[in-house]
């Protein structure tokens, strides 16, 4: 599957306008981990794009999250290790290469950074910086559903926080319009 495929599969299964774009950061921050690690940039990207294919399908049933966007990948005969971090990401298997890592980490860190710019005074994903987003991660309340020891599992990638929000921020700050941020 390439990444029109990939778009033209998410358009027609994701209709919440926020969790394309949710999708969209969590596949640039993908492809910019890929190209630190010497990963292959397509792969890591399009882990990032479908991940939470199913999630409009599992929202009321979040124990099936991520095995449903495994079975519809299996059914189109995507890459076996793609499916195998979109079932990592929320739990369902343990994550075991930096693929699986990577996706676990960055999933929550893209919604940390998205809620951070909106309450950034300028409101613009341009002028948040480090400093802003690790202030927020320290506030237990703000944005409470992007679980902390998840994003500092960053570290089993051998990661600092700090360079990995600084790679964050940066990917994301290179679709910026893409996000309407």
């Amino acid at each position: 599957m390439d990444r029109a495929e990939a778009m033209d599969l998410v358009r027609s299964r994701v209709k919440n306008k926020n969790l394309v774009k949710h999708m969209l950061a969590t596949e640039a921050v993908m492809r910019r981990l890929a190209g630190h690690f010497g990963e292959d940039k397509e792969l890591w990207g399009l882990t990032g794009l479908l991940h939470d294919l199913d999630y409009d399908q599992t929202v009321d049933d979040f124990p099936r999250h991520g095995l449903v966007t495994a079975e519809i990948l299996e059914d189109l005969g995507v890459d076996g290790r793609i499916i195998d971090a979109i079932k990592a990401h929320p739990g369902h298997q343990e994550a075991r290469t930096n693929l699986d890592k990577a996706l676990y980490a960055v999933d929550p860190l893209t919604g940390l950074i998205v809620a951070a710019t909106l309450m950034h005074p300028s409101k613009r994903l341009q002028e948040v910086d480090v400093q802003f987003v690790l202030n927020r991660f320290k506030e237990k309340r703000f944005a409470a559903g992007a679980d902390r020891e998840q994003i500092k599992s960053c570290q089993r990638l051998g990661l600092s926080l700090d360079s990995f929000i600084q790679m964050t921020l940066q990917a994301m700050q290179s679709i910026d319009r893409d996000l309407g941020l």
